[in-house]
């Protein structure tokens, strides 16, 4: 279990509790999972400008706004460039300012876009024992 802080009361106006019980039955969680949840991204969105949040509430990624691309995916390429910024610009449709804000996001919440990707990385072996149903086909591309 995480560690929690104190409990403390909130009182909230009925409109947003209104929002926030739709919410919680819509996902199947309690009000506080709700709250929670919400506030900390929205204290990461004010941390780090130029991050939203998206995907359900079970796989819900940082991004980075004005792209199509979640921070984890910055964060591969901005590696893959072997973190030559320039280099990236020139051969991306990224601009340095949305880049230096994945890389922000990364610096101070890391182990997230670790879990994201290492989740990328499944090799082809793992691939097929999780979903020995599908056919691989491979392609040459030489």
């Amino acid at each position: 279990m995480a560690n929690k802080s104190d409990p403390f009361s909130l009182r909230l106006s009925k409109e947003t509790d209104r929002l926030i019980s739709a919410e919680a039955r819509r996902t199947k969680r309690s009000k506080g999972a709700v709250v929670e949840a919400l506030a900390e991204e929205a204290l990461k969105t004010r941390l780090i400008p130029g991050i939203a949040f998206r995907g359900e509430h079970y796989d819900r990624r940082a991004w980075v706004i004005g792209t199509g691309l979640d921070v984890w995916q910055v964060i591969e390429a901005h590696k893959d460039f072997d973190e030559d910024l320039d280099r990236m610009v020139r051969e991306t449709d990224l601009e340095p300012a949305q880049i230096r804000t994945a890389v922000a996001y990364y610096a101070r919440f890391p182990d997230e876009i670790d879990e994201f990707l290492a989740r990328n990385r499944v090799s082809l072996d793992e691939l097929t024992r999780q979903y020995p149903h599908i056919e691989v086909t491979y392609v040459d591309v030489d």
